[in-house]
């Protein structure tokens, strides 16, 4: 018999448990020591279960499955990707997150994900910068400036210390948003009224726009020599924001290839086109950048171990912050193999009552 009264329930972080634990610990402190726990994750790659996420396409969208372990967790994310949602004043990608313990299976940890994707994807990129731009690099553009652009940039301050922004979005109330939010927060910003204005000068280019299309927002002719180029909005089959002809002078970084080759940037390219994977990079394995007039490119679609990287983490803070309720969702008979058992004395209490 069971006589453990937590066995059954799981911590739980909502939307405002998970608010409330970013600012407890800190905007710039949460990134900075995510980042290092996604960092921590990716020099361990090999032990990492690996497949490219299981997605669900429609003309609207698509959900996805995003699983992996380490031998010892278990972690998974439903995530979605609705571009149209914004219309309709729903975000265009909401996530939630599941933790688990390899040697029972029991969930440890159920939580939401929208934010924390925002944050880890942030974390990864900056992350990635931190090997392949160019040292000293401080000014960033930011093409797309919806949901994602305040965490890129808070992101890269505090990682790579990025102190001048470039901002730029066909939708020019989306530019003042970005810019009112990171007011005061040690950026200088310049609102821009086109890509050719926004990367000139840009050590680092952040595209990271949602339509779910194959698209240029970044031409050839906006690279020069140097850039590091952040390209996060491309995820999925058939949508893409880099021209072709960037992606041939560049050399390319990435996540997971069998995934990456389906929904990134490389979906331009042959599948036999080189590209380096970011774990081998970050353990000596092979170079990143090699000299200043180096184009890098992180073609960025998000991988499952980051997710896993986020769901430890904040398992981690929830023993030191609480920010959590616990919930009553694994049946947990006097025995265990009586499960009928449990309805049994369910029904009596309620005659009962």
């Amino acid at each position: 018999m069971n006589t453990d009264p937590k066995l059954n329930v799981v911590p739980f972080v909502s939307v405002d448990h998970m608010m409330k634990l970013v600012l407890k610990v800190g905007i710039d402190r949460f990134l900075t020591e995510l980042a290092a726990t996604i960092e921590e994750d990716f020099r361990r790659w090999p032990v990492f279960d690996k497949t490219p996420r299981v997605a669900s396409h429609s003309e609207e969208g698509v959900i996805e499955l995003m699983p992996t372990s380490d031998g010892t967790l278990y972690g998974f994310k439903y995530v979605n990707g609705h571009p149209k949602n914004t219309r309709d004043g729903r975000q265009t990608v909401t996530a939630f997150g599941v933790l688990s313990d390899v040697g029972n299976g029991y969930p440890m940890l159920l939580t939401e994900m929208t934010i924390l994707t925002a944050l880890r994807t942030a974390a990864t990129s900056a992350v990635a910068a931190k090997y392949l731009a160019r040292p000293n690099s401080r000014t960033m553009a930011i093409i797309g400036n919806g949901a994602q652009s305040e965490f890129q940039a808070r992101a890269f301050k505090s990682l790579l210390g990025i102190d001048r922004l470039r901002l730029f979005d066909i939708d020019a109330s989306a530019t003042r948003k970005c810019a009112q939010n990171l007011a005061g927060l040690g950026f200088t910003i310049e609102e821009c009224r086109s890509v050719e204005e926004a990367v000139e000068g840009a050590d680092i280019i952040t595209t990271v726009t949602a339509d779910k299309q194959y698209a240029t927002i970044l031409s050839d002719n906006h690279v020069g020599p140097g850039a590091h180029i952040n390209a996060v909005g491309g995820d999925c089959p058939g949508k893409t924001e880099l021209s072709k002809d960037i992606l041939l002078r560049s050399d390319i970084f990435v996540e997971y290839p069998p995934q990456t080759r389906i929904e990134g940037e490389i979906q331009q390219l042959p599948a036999e086109h080189p590209v380096i994977e970011l774990w081998q990079v970050m353990t000596g394995e092979t170079e990143g950048r090699k000299s200043a007039d180096q184009i890098t490119l992180f073609d960025s679609v998000g991988f499952a171990i980051e997710d896993f990287s986020a769901l430890r983490y904040v398992r981690e803070k929830l023993a030191e912050h609480g920010m959590f309720v616990e919930l009553d969702l694994l049946a947990d008979p006097d025995e265990p193999r009586d499960l009928y058992g449990m309805l049994l004395r369910c029904e009596k209490k309620l005659n009962a009552a």
